[in-house]
């Protein structure tokens, strides 16, 4: 693959992965405007939200083993266009129910379909010496695409008074770029030889049984869970900076905008150093910073004399969590499990470890009903720290068992 060809590549799944999720995770930036939007109360924004997870969550395992079998091009143009027509009538702002059934189709769609494809593509796109570097260019490249999107978007919602129909205009646009995309990814990646399943090539049963017996795969699992908790941490910093720090909804979208700009360069820099020192060490660093960090919010005073105190800790956990999410399946190397089994083990990964996305908008939506203001944030932040903890023992383990491996 000539070089152009491989910048192109990695362009259009770096574009693809960070678009797509924008839809199901509007709430990020613009959580409040949509829930006034919806007329939903934060236990049923945790519904529909958690619904999204449970449809991702049931797709992944089917979905690693369909990445292994189908080709990456074809399955992420079938992502980003069924996410775009879903997108496209949930810019009306429908029912209950229906919204419902457009966060189940996101989730299929961006799990069953998409995720198992993406990481494939980018583990043999990588090679075997570099999949750290790999995992943080796609990491930095979803992360810039998300800063380009989500600030000009946010721009143009407070330019037409970031009203429903302002923000039934950012949906729209949002859910065309995904049609587009569709498009790109059909036209510019290509089925390599290495990615057309030949009879013997087929996976097999016995192949699926040793991933799952595998060690490292279910310490990865616990890993990414972790890691992923406290990343939807992170899309309670919008809400925490206009109910507790008294700032706007424009304002505190900022907040959800700006940490993004630490994404790419956090993850790109996460992916060099992991390189160099190893996968599992930084990982396992990188998950005590982010535990830390995350407990942090839990003890800050709320008030807006506290405010740049909670800025900066907003910054630390973005960059640990933004960094660890850059680097995380590259661990998947470094454990040595097999490339032809990298959809099945990816699969297996994800049904644990984006398990976040079930519970955790329910937790937060019911802590945040059942306990208004500071300590409701307060709870919610010392649960994703708990769970921080978990993941942190996991990291250890594995670094040890590779250590002991070398």
């Amino acid at each position: 693959m000539s070089t152009i060809r491989r910048a192109l590549v990695m362009a259009i799944l770096c574009v693809c992965g960070g678009v797509i999720y924008m839809l199901p995770f509007l709430r990020e930036v613009y959580y409040g405007p949509l829930q006034q939007a919806l007329g939903f109360d934060h236990t049923q924004m945790g519904v529909v939200f958690s619904v999204f997870g449970a449809f991702a969550l049931i797709g992944y395992f089917p979905g690693g083993w369909l990445a292994d079998q189908a080709s990456p091009r074809r399955l992420i143009a079938i992502a980003m266009l069924l996410t775009g027509l879903g997108g496209l009538y949930f810019a009306s702002f429908p029912s209950y129910a229906t919204c419902i059934a457009i966060h189940a189709l996101w989730g299929a769609s961006s799990s069953f379909v998409f995720w198992g494809a993406l990481i494939k593509a980018t583990r043999s796109w990588s090679g075997s010496a570099s999949q750290g570097q790999g995992f943080g260019i796609l990491e930095g490249g979803r992360g810039i695409t998300e800063i380009v999107t989500s600030s000009v978007f946010l721009a143009l919602f407070a330019w037409l008074g970031a009203s429903g129909l302002a923000l039934s205009t950012v949906v729209s646009l949002i859910s065309a770029i995904n049609l587009v995309l569709a498009v790109a990814a059909w036209l510019i990646l290509q089925d390599a030889p290495s990615q057309k399943a030949t009879p013997d090539d087929k996976l097999h049963l016995h192949q699926v049984v040793e991933v799952l017996k595998t060690r490292e795969v279910w310490l990865i699992a616990l890993v990414v869970m972790s890691a992923y908790s406290a990343y939807w941490g992170t899309f309670f910093f919008t809400p925490l900076a206009s109910d507790i720090y008294l700032m706007g909804a424009v304002i505190g979208g900022a907040v959800g905008v700006g940490k993004m700009w630490l994404k790419p360069i956090s993850a790109l820099a996460g992916g060099l150093v992991a390189d160099r020192l190893g996968i599992s060490k930084t990982v396992l660093v990188l998950l005590v910073i982010t535990t830390a960090s995350i407990a942090g919010f839990a003890i800050i005073p709320p008030g807006p004399d506290m405010l740049y105190v909670m800025l900066t800790n907003v910054a630390v956990a973005s960059i640990a969590v933004f960094a660890l999410r850059g680097i995380y399946f590259a661990l998947l190397g470094e454990c040595r499990i097999p490339l032809a089994v990298t959809g099945t083990a990816t699969g297996v990964i994800s049904v644990i470890g984006f398990t976040p996305d079930i519970f955790m908008p329910l937790i937060g939506g019911v802590l945040l009903d059942a306990y208004p203001g500071a300590d409701g944030y307060s709870y919610l932040f010392t649960f994703i720290a708990g769970i921080g903890m978990i993941g942190t023992i996991a990291a250890l383990l594995i670094a040890r068992g590779n250590r002991s491996r070398m």
